[in-house]
């Protein structure tokens, strides 16, 4: 059995990124976004976190969490989030041709890849350039011209409190981000 090495700093804001099985471009299903929106409701309840920066693509979502001192399971969120979209969406998105003998053996859906990526943010700087990151995404991968284009993202939230104008980082041919 593979042992995984994860990012353990309780009270900590980590940046994570969670595919799609096999990259479909199911995510922004209406189905799916209420059922992710739901999940996530629930899970704040017994195993709070903030949800700092947020941006849901096709194929695959990037977020950014602050979890409260002392905690750093975010792993379990992550699984209880998975496991109630796969329940809640399974009778029209399960893909019977999609089931490997090893998803059938985990018992897995044909909704979400089986891990995910996060990254421990450091400081104040490296948090500010995943959000940003996070917000121009959509651009990044043509799926708006401008950041304020995209519906299903923080940036309207940041744009709201003044963090962001609403012109902010232009369009893919006026910017180059720079990420380490």
């Amino acid at each position: 059995m593979s042992r995984y090495r994860r990012a353990s700093a309780a009270g900590s804001s980590y940046f994570f990124t969670v595919v799609a099985y096999r990259r479909q471009p199911i995510l922004c299903n209406e189905a799916i976004r209420n059922a992710l929106r739901d999940a996530i409701e629930t899970v704040r309840t017994s195993r709070p976190f903030v949800i700092d920066a947020w941006v849901l693509l096709p194929d695959h979502l990037h977020c950014v969490w602050t979890l409260p001192d002392g905690d750093a399971d975010f792993s379990t969120r992550w699984m209880k989030i998975k496991r109630a979209v796969s329940l809640a969406c399974r009778e029209n998105y399960h893909r019977p041709d999609l089931v490997s003998t090893s998803k059938f053996k985990h018992r897995e859906s044909t909704i979400w890849q089986r891990r995910f990526w996060e990254h421990h943010i450091r400081n104040e700087n490296d948090f500010a350039r995943h959000v940003d990151y996070i917000h121009f995404n959509p651009v990044k991968h043509g799926h708006a011209q401008n950041a304020i284009d995209w519906p299903y993202s923080t940036f309207h939230r940041y744009v709201r409190d003044g963090i962001y104008a609403r012109d902010w980082a232009g369009s893919m041919e006026s910017v180059v981000l720079e990420y380490d």
